[in-house]
């Protein structure tokens, strides 16, 4: 702001005697109009002495009004609200997870039991399978072991028609079938040995008796009347049985069968033959001496050896006839 000409100088003196007339000012009406916003009254400003430069000022800056931080802290709460609702949410899945796994966990470990189950049944069936259908598990070798009358070449071609089949496929049925055109062999057994092996354990049938033929040979049977073996010689050890008729198993015969498995291997072995015309009149002879044995029916066979046995132990090689046929009394018949 400029300031007005001679504003700081001194006025001069009235001359004396002199009175400055006051001017009268003329009145003014009072103002009605609204009075203009003042400004705020400038600071005064130092005043050099006299002689001397005023000293210059920077001007002042103005004051910067006062930041309104009302939205700023309203933004800060709002932010914190919003932090607050979700680590609150947060919290509260945590909690209803946790409930529902705790409402759950039976539910959870029949259905961990019913996958364990279903995986090894899996797992099962896929060893099943290979087990099956793969070519390293199939037939290649056949093994015949415990034949001395069967030809053993013979019952291995009989396997051996299902030579590539997997293991687990053979035909047992087929097998069976081809083994029962061999008499001799009473049963059998199969062994699998993987990966491709299968052995055939054979019990064959044990002659018991012999029977003389009409053609003049010795055919030799066992317990079930069928035939093992023909020879045109006697096989010791073997008994021969007479009189039993020509169509086995009778009941002749299987009277004179009864007594002789009734009878200790050493006794057995000393029958030389055994006349069985029924059932109820059966005799032996025994090997090597000159005495006979009038047994009766083949009931209490086991009675009747003991007591052959204590007649035996009396008597001797005496030639005669024992007489075991009633239990309650033996007798020794003298020739």
């Amino acid at each position: 702001m400029k300031r007005p000409e001679g504003f700081d100088r001194t006025p001069p003196a009235a001359a004396p005697g002199r009175t400055p007339a006051a001017k009268s000012a003329p009145a003014k009406p009072p103002a009605t109009a609204k009075a203009a916003p003042t400004s705020p009254a400038p600071r005064p400003r130092a005043t050099a002495p006299e002689g001397k430069p005023a000293p210059s000022r920077r001007p002042q800056k103005p004051e910067k009004p006062a930041k309104d931080t009302s939205a700023r802290d309203a933004k800060r709460d709002a932010a914190e609200a919003r932090s607050d609702a979700r680590r609150a949410a947060a919290e509260r899945r945590r909690y209803e997870k946790a409930e529902m796994r705790r409402f759950t966990r039976r539910q959870r470990s029949r259905r961990i039991a019913t996958g364990i189950t279903l995986g090894t049944v899996g797992l099962v069936l896929l060893l099943v399978l290979i087990a099956i259908f793969s070519p390293i598990l199939s037939l290649r070798t056949v093994v015949v072991e415990g034949t001395s009358r069967v030809d053993a070449g013979a019952v291995r071609s009989e396997v051996e028609a299902q030579l590539g089949t997997p293991l687990a496929l053979i035909d047992y049925g087929r097998i069976d079938a081809g083994l029962r055109a061999f008499p001799v062999i009473q049963s059998y057994t199969t062994e699998t040995i993987p990966p491709g092996t299968i052995v055939l354990h054979i019990t064959e049938r044990e002659p018991v008796v012999s029977i003389a033929s009409a053609t003049g040979d010795f055919l030799y049977v066992d317990a079930a009347g069928i035939t093992v073996e023909t020879s045109k010689e006697r096989l010791a050890g073997v008994p021969l049985v007479t009189e039993s008729g020509t169509t086995l198993p009778n009941p002749a015969f299987d009277a004179a069968v009864e007594v002789l498995q009734a009878m200790p291997e050493g006794l057995r072995d000393q029958i030389d033959t055994i006349t069985a015309k029924t059932r109820d009149d059966v005799w032996l002879t025994l090997a090597g001496v000159t005495q006979r044995v009038k047994w009766g029916t083949a009931d209490d066979s086991a009675t009747k050896v003991r007591l052959l046995e204590v007649l035996r132990t009396n008597f001797g090689t005496t030639p005669g006839t024992f007489d075991v046929s009633a239990t309650s009394n033996g007798i020794f018949r003298p020739a």
